[in-house]
Formats: structure tokens, C-alpha cells, sequence
């Protein structure tokens, strides 16, 4: 079971890294102009701290031991609390909100959503990371090794409780743009993350900068290839109010 630190070590890790590097080049911000930017579950402040050069940035996370073990390179406005620190910002504060890995860990899904597309201003964007099931299946009987509980999620209504985070219940990309459009958001892109980079046994390998750079380039154009992103462990959704 994972305990904060560890997740600070995977971050460090060629495998943490490159989720969040591929997050960037997915996200493609530019650093002008500035921007009002909301980073729900924030955890260790990765994302907060990296645009954070250059936006203006707030971070809201419940969980304190990952706040205390926090990256803070750059400066950022960091809140402990959850859903009830954004209901008391007005409307239309924010040009961009992220929510990644998040709402797994939040059986009613939809009052977050409402709150964060409340708070996102006309022509903002909200970008939502979110496992997706077949990957999931794949990562589990493949990295994890594990097929009796590859086989239990190939059930749509099963769920993932061993989780130092808490229960995981799992949702499709369906109820999301659902949940959304009801709050003036609409889609604009599905794009695939973590296909190919944690199913290689060999951690060696990826300690260099010639896997590196190159598993990089494939997880991005693979990213947009309908069968590979359907095969990803995460999908990154794109939407604009």
C-alpha cells in the first residue's frame, strides 16, 4: 500500500515523470498570457508547481501528508480541503481547471463537476484525467500479473478498494460528458495517456535517455490513434464551457 513518499519516489521515477511530461505536451499552455488557473486534487503539486512559472495558480488537495511531502518550486497558492474550498469562489474565476486522477476516488461524481464548471469561465477549459476500464484490465493482468482480478473488472459495476487513496470506483468517458454538458461544458478531445510505458518489465532500460525520449514521442502520436488510446491506462478529456 503506497504511503505518500512513495509517490513522491514513482514522480522521480522515468515512469512518474513522463506521465506529467506527456501531460504537458497534451495541455500545450503557452506561458503568455497569464492565466487563473485551479489544480483540484492537487497531490503532490506537480502540475501546480510546474505552470506556477508562469500562471497564476491554486491547489486544493485533502490529503495533508501529500501537501507536507509537496514539490513547491515554484510559487502557488496551496489549500487543504476538497469541494468546499471551491464552492467559495465565485463564478467564472478561473481560464483553466484541472481535475487529474481524481474523481476515481469520489463515489458522487457529479456536484464536483458542477462546482469546478461553475468556477471555469466562459471559454475556459477543464482537463479530467481518468482511468479507463480497458486499460485498466490490461495493466492488471499484464504489469500487475494478476489475471483473477483482470477478470473481476471486466464487470462495468466492479470497483478497486485496495488503494492507499481509498476505493477507486471506476466511470466511463459516457457519464463524464454527461455530467459535464449538464454544466455548459463540451467536449472537444479524448487523448490517450500511459499505453505502452508500465508494461515493460524491464525498469533498467528506462533509466535511459534513449527509452525515454523515444517511448515520449510514441505515447504522444499514439495518443491520438483511436486503438491505442483505447488500450490506454488513462484518458485525458478536453472541455470547454
Amino acid at each position: 500500500m503506497k504511503k505518500a513518499q512513495d509517490y513522491v519516489d514513482t514522480v522521480k521515477a522515468p515512469w512518474g515523470k513522463m506521465f506529467y511530461d506527456l501531460l504537458y505536451m497534451q495541455l500545450n499552455l503557452p506561458p503568455s498570457p497569464k492565466l487563473k488557473i485551479l489544480d483540484f486534487g492537487s497531490g503532490l503539486g506537480v502540475t501546480s508547481s510546474y505552470y506556477a512559472a508562469w500562471h497564476d495558480v491554486t491547489a486544493i488537495d485533502p490529503n495533508k501528508e501529500m501537501i507536507d511531502c509537496g514539490f513547491i518550486e515554484n510559487a502557488y497558492t496551496q489549500i487543504h480541503g476538497g469541494i468546499e474550498q471551491v464552492n467559495n469562489f465565485a463564478d467564472n474565476t478561473y481560464d483553466i481547471v484541472f481535475c487529474h486522477n481524481v474523481l476515481e476516488y469520489i463515489e458522487d461524481k457529479e456536484p464536483i463537476l458542477q462546482s469546478l464548471c461553475r468556477v471555469l469561465k466562459p471559454g475556459g477549459t477543464l482537463s479530467v484525467v481518468k482511468h479507463n476500464r480497458v486499460g485498466r484490465v490490461i495493466h492488471t493482468a499484464v504489469f500487475r500479473n494478476n489475471p483473477q482480478k483482470a477478470l473481476s473488472l471486466l464487470d462495468e459495476g466492479t470497483n478497486d478498494s485496495n488503494n492507499y487513496l481509498g476505493t477507486q470506483y471506476i466511470y466511463s468517458n459516457n457519464e463524464l460528458v454527461n455530467w459535464v454538458g449538464k454544466y455548459g461544458g463540451r467536449l472537444v478531445d479524448i487523448l490517450g495517456m500511459r499505453a505502452f510505458w508500465a508494461l515493460g518489465q524491464d525498469n533498467a532500460v528506462k533509466f535511459t535517455d534513449e527509452w525515454y525520449e523515444n517511448m515520449l514521442e510514441l505515447e504522444n502520436k499514439a495518443a491520438v490513434i483511436y486503438e491505442y488510446r483505447q488500450a490506454a491506462f488513462l484518458h485525458h478529456l478536453l472541455f470547454i464551457k
